[in-house]
């Protein structure tokens, strides 16, 4: 290997202030403005730019790097704080958080022990079927999980690029330069394109962020090279400070994130790095002398653990609250008690695993210091899911009797509506949401996706095919229909897409961009149906919309889409479409009686079903209201017969949707054409005949979630 002097590794101070900056200005944003600080970029580029920079030279020194040091030092010094505040998020979500978010928030702190939080949440964002959950209180993990990420990969590209150095016979810093660049450039380009196709799955997307590591690791490799001139370090840096300050205001979430917004931060970071290189002193009125003070420089060394605490801590405030966003004397509280858990962690760490593990300096000692901590998060997360999943098969077997949980059917025997028990509702918001998608995940197409993805139930024989076609508030149907399909001996098809209307209009995203996918989607709709002539095609008759004033209409696109199927000879039936709540329905039943989760028809439904006045219409098409088994005196309600109505506020529960096929099956069969025989029962009939004896509780009994 060639002879080379590794260049000193100065202490910069101006860093540290840098670090405290970046939590600060994370913190200040997300508590009182709620828009991207680039202070988390910022994070991303030291991290790149101290990593790289210390193998780089560890290479430059011995020809290799110490795998087994560097890794288990990094456990050490972030796995305890980590585990910590991970434990302590799982201890706050029982206290104050209702039972609709427990199993979220199992899934997301184990996640972010095992850092892989960020591809979690980009697979929980561009589930459109999950829209409505509520921030995580874990959610800033991400960014933990992409530098996690890149403490596994660097290593390895480091010491590959050194050996091909002394292979080639080149200088390990000057390799460095070429592999770091690379993966710049093609982080960059990947970013710049996927924050432009899907920037929500782009924000958390590690190829997409990683060039901002590796931007900081381009500079720790020329950093020593640069010794800007007095006027124009002094420029440097204040221009970097303050526009790093201002990122937050400059850009908000007006500009697709990461892209090329995320240049600013870094760019401004980058700026403040030069300004204070070289062997020159700071001047006493530079940006770096500010940011070297010994206040800055303390905080910065309690950026880590401010950083973890300080989203928990809004969250739960925001919890306790009912707020949406802290008043100004309530940031100034989750500010000061974010301060003060981040100062309680760095003692207990400083204080106790630091001082244990500095008699122990092997590697084993320091990887077990921090394995030690993630160990009791990780099985009291398990324990607690295995408690929900034993509360859920409970309930479920309780459901099991139509006379206690008849969901929809109550409105189907006033008897019955009279003499229900009060039970815990079905099913359990725990596990709503979850058991719900599951049922068709597979069989649905993500807003991203244009491809038909087909799938069929029932009597794959049947001489009479029913295909399931449209949106997500299609999709919620599936339940009923598989249910009749099986009962009647038809075959369903399902063709679904999250937000897609079954629709030759052109159709945009809810940034106003045009949605392609759904166009490209509708187009090979038709084509499948063309191929596949199902007598009956089950979707849409009309939209609504939540919100005070918001009416409810049939879309022209839904209309001319009846009329070129009856031009290929198939039938349609059209259900009108559903409530939407302006709250969490699982949310509201956790915290009050199932009595108060309830909403007036008029916020987001017409008071006359929209295409009864539709004069224009095909004589293929038939339409189906369910209203009044949804709403009753012009109030809609999200707990019916013990069931839970919506696993959101918008989309049916799973056991809902099937408890709909009692109430579907009459109007349904009369849309098609078919009846029954005299001697054949109803779903219905099925359901509550040997039930009349069984035992349940009175309906007068207290309702008791204790042992559930």
């Amino acid at each position: 290997m060639p002879s080379v002097t590794a260049p000193k590794n100065r202490r910069r101070p101006d860093i540290e202030g840098l670090r405290a900056v970046a939590a600060l200005l994370i913190a200040v944003y997300h508590i009182w403005f709620g828009t991207v600080s680039g202070g988390v970029d910022v994070f991303l580029l030291l991290t790149g730019f101290l990593i790289t920079g210390s193998l780089v030279r560890a290479m430059e020194r011995e020809g290799r790097i110490d795998f087994a040091a560097f890794w288990t030092k990094l456990v050490k010094r972030l796995f305890p704080a980590g585990a910590v505040v991970l434990g302590a998020v799982l201890v706050m979500t029982y206290l104050f958080f209702p039972r609709s978010q427990w199993m979220a928030v199992i899934d997301d702190v184990r996640a972010s022990v095992l850092y892989y939080g960020n591809w979690h949440l980009a697979l929980g964002a561009v589930d459109y079927m999950a829209e409505n959950a509520a921030a995580s209180p874990v959610q800033h993990f991400w960014s933990l999980a992409v530098q996690g990420q890149f403490y596994l990969l660097w290593p390895i590209l480091i010491t590959v690029t050194g050996l091909v150095a002394v292979w080639l016979g080149a200088r390990v810093r000057r390799a460095a330069l070429v592999s770091v660049g690379s993966v710049f450039t093609v982080s960059f380009g990947y970013s710049l394109w996927i924050t432009s196709t899907d920037p929500v799955w782009a924000y958390f997307d590690t190829g997409a962020r990683l060039w901002e590591l590796a931007l900081g690791g381009l500079l720790a490799l020329v950093v020593h090279r640069v010794n800007l001139p007095g006027r124009l370090r002094l420029a440097a840096g204040w221009i970097g400070l303050v526009a790093l300050i201002m990122c937050g205001f400059v850009i908000g979430d007006s500009l697709p994130y990461p892209g090329y917004a995320s240049l600013w931060p870094t760019l401004a970071a980058l700026l403040i790095i030069l300004a204070g290189a070289g062997e020159a002193e700071n001047s006493r009125f530079s940006a770096n002398r500010l940011l070297g003070l010994r206040p800055l420089t303390w905080l910065g060394g309690h950026a880590y653990t401010l950083f973890l605490w300080h989203w928990p801590v809004l969250i739960v405030y925001l919890e306790l609250t009912d707020r949406v966003k802290p008043s100004l004397s309530g940031g100034f509280l989750v500010l000061g008690a974010s301060f003060a858990a981040a100062l309680g962690t760095s003692w207990v760490i400083d204080g106790g695993v630091d001082r244990v593990t500095r008699r122990l300096r092997t590697p084993s000692w320091s990887l077990a210091a921090g394995i030690i901590f993630i160990i009791p998060v990780l099985v009291a997360g398990a324990l607690w899911g295995q408690s929900i999943e034993r509360d859920r098969q409970l309930r479920t077997e309780l459901s099991s009797n139509p006379l206690a949980y008849p969901g929809a059917a109550v409105h189907l025997d006033q008897d019955l509506a009279e003499n229900l028990p009060a039970l815990p509702v079905y099913p359990d918001t725990t596990t709503a949401a979850r058991d719900t998608v599951d049922q068709t995940r597979e069989c649905n197409a993500l807003v991203d996706q244009s491809e038909v993805i087909t799938c069929e139930f029932g009597d794959l024989e049947s001489d009479y095919t029913i295909a399931l076609v449209g949106s997500s508030h299609v999709r919620h149907w599936f339940q009923a229909l598989e249910t009749l399909a099986d009962q009647h001996g038809w075959r369903l098809v399902t063709m679904t897409k999250n937000a897609c209307q079954f629709s030759p209009e052109t159709q945009y995203t809810r940034n106003g961009n045009e949605f392609a996918s759904c166009s490209a989607w509708n187009e090979k709709v038709m084509e499948e149906l063309t191929e596949l002539r199902p007598d009956t095609v089950f979707g849409l008759a009309t939209l609504t919309r939540k919100g005070s004033g918001a009416e409810e209409y049939v879309p022209e696109g839904f209309v001319e889409r009846w009329h070129q199927l009856d031009e290929m000879g198939i039938d349609v039936v059209a259900v009108r479409d559903t409530p939407r709540f302006s709250f969490n329905v699982p949310e509201c039943t956790d915290r009050n009686a199932p009595e108060e989760c309830s909403e007036a028809q008029a916020n987001s439904m017409a008071e006359r079903a929209p295409f009864k006045d539709l004069t224009d219409l095909p004589h293929n098409t038939r339409f189906l209201d369910l209203t009044d088994y949804l709403c009753q005196d012009d109030v809609c309600h999200g707990v019916i017969g013990n069931q839970l109505v919506f696993y959101d506020n918008n989309h049916f529960s799973y056991a809902f949707s099937q408890s709909l096929a009692m109430v579907m099956e009459p109007y349904l069969l009369e849309a098609i054409g078919h009846t029954l025989p005299e001697d054949d029962l109803t779903l219905f009939d099925i359901a509550m005949s040997g039930q009349e004896n069984e035992l349940v509780p009175a309906a007068s009994e207290e309702r008791d979630d204790s042992t559930l």
